[in-house]
C-alpha cells in the first residue's frame, strides 16, 4: 500500500470552507478510481503544535505505485491540485508530498 501525505501551508485569506471544498473534490475521486482505497483529509488537530504552518492536509491511500501514477495524471485530481497550489503561500512551495510504502 502507498500512502500519499499531502501537506498545506495555506494563504491567510483562504478559509477552512474554501480548502474544504478541494479536499471534498478528491475525496470524490475515491471510489471511481481503480486502486484508491481511502482519502482522509482536514486541519490539524496536533497537540504538539510544530506544523510549521502546514495547518491542513490529506492521507491518500493507494493499492500501489500503478494506482498513484493513474491518480496523478488523472484530470480531476490534476484540478483539484492546480486549486491546492493557487491556495498555498508561494504556490507549490506551500506544498510537502511524502509517499510511504507500507505493508498494508
Amino acid at each position: 500500500m502507498i500512502r500519499h501525505i499531502v501537506l498545506l501551508r495555506l494563504r491567510p485569506e483562504v478559509t477552512d470552507a474554501e480548502i474544504g471544498a478541494v479536499f471534498a473534490e478528491v475525496k470524490a475521486l475515491q471510489g471511481s478510481l481503480p486502486g484508491l482505497r481511502h482519502v482522509a483529509s482536514g486541519r490539524s488537530a496536533s497537540p504538539e503544535q510544530i506544523e510549521r504552518g502546514y495547518m491542513h492536509g490529506m492521507v491518500v491511500e493507494f493499492d500501489d505505485w500503478a494506482a498513484l501514477a493513474r491518480y496523478q495524471t488523472d484530470p480531476r485530481h490534476q484540478a483539484s491540485g492546480a486549486k491546492f497550489v493557487a491556495a498555498c503561500e508561494g504556490g507549490l512551495d506551500g506544498i510537502l508530498v511524502f509517499d510511504l510504502e507500507t505493508s498494508g
